[in-house]
Order: structure tokens, then C-alpha cells, then sequence
């Protein structure tokens, strides 16, 4: 079936789904209807090449594993520490700084 949306014609083939009728049938706003199941699950194959931040990948696909990160150098180590240390007092400067709004009364 040819299609055209917004000015671009392409090519529509809908897929088949076999059913079969069950028993359970209804009316709803005075028409019957029946429900149907599917004789076998439907699952498409992906067809596209499909790039992420130019890491190549198909869906369904696993993402790949990340190397982990070897042991740290003594520098890096260090850094750490220190950035620890310091966010560690920025919280404890401004728990006082909290406490001492609050007894003043500036607070909200």
C-alpha cells in the first residue's frame, strides 16, 4: 500500500497476525464483539543500524561492558581524600550556620 505523509510517499506493508476466536464475546454501545488470541507471539527482528554517541548498537542488544577502573594512583588517592575533607567541613560549616539562623530567629 502506498502512503504519503507530509509529502514523502513510502511504502506500508502492515504485518499479518494470525488469531484465534475465543469464546468470550460482549456488546459494547450495542455492537458484539469477541475476543481473539494470537497463535504465536510476534516479535520483529531489528533491521536498522542504529549509532549512539558514535557507539554502534542493535536493539535488544546488551550494552557492552565497562572496563572497570584499575586501582587508583597515590595522587588520585590523595585528591580524594582532600575533596572528601573539604565537602566534609562545607556540611559542618553550614549545619552551623542552620543551627545559629534558628536561634536568632532568622529563619523561615
Amino acid at each position: 500500500m502506498k502512503l504519503t505523509y507530509r509529502g514523502v510517499a513510502y511504502e506500508y506493508n502492515p504485518t499479518t497476525v494470525e488469531s484465534l476466536d475465543t469464546e468470550i464475546t460482549g456488546k459494547y454501545r450495542g455492537l458484539e464483539w469477541r475476543f481473539r488470541n494470537r497463535k504465536a507471539p510476534t516479535a520483529q527482528k531489528p533491521t536498522l543500524d542504529l549509532v549512539y554517541r558514535g557507539v554502534p548498537y542493535t536493539q535488544g542488544q546488551e550494552a557492552p561492558a565497562v572496563k572497570a577502573n584499575p586501582t587508583p594512583s597515590i595522587g588520585q588517592r590523595a585528591r580524594a581524600l582532600f575533596l572528601n575533607k573539604e565537602r566534609t567541613e562545607l556540611k559542618r560549616q553550614e549545619s552551623v550556620l542552620l543551627r545559629s539562623e534558628e536561634r536568632v530567629g532568622l529563619s523561615h
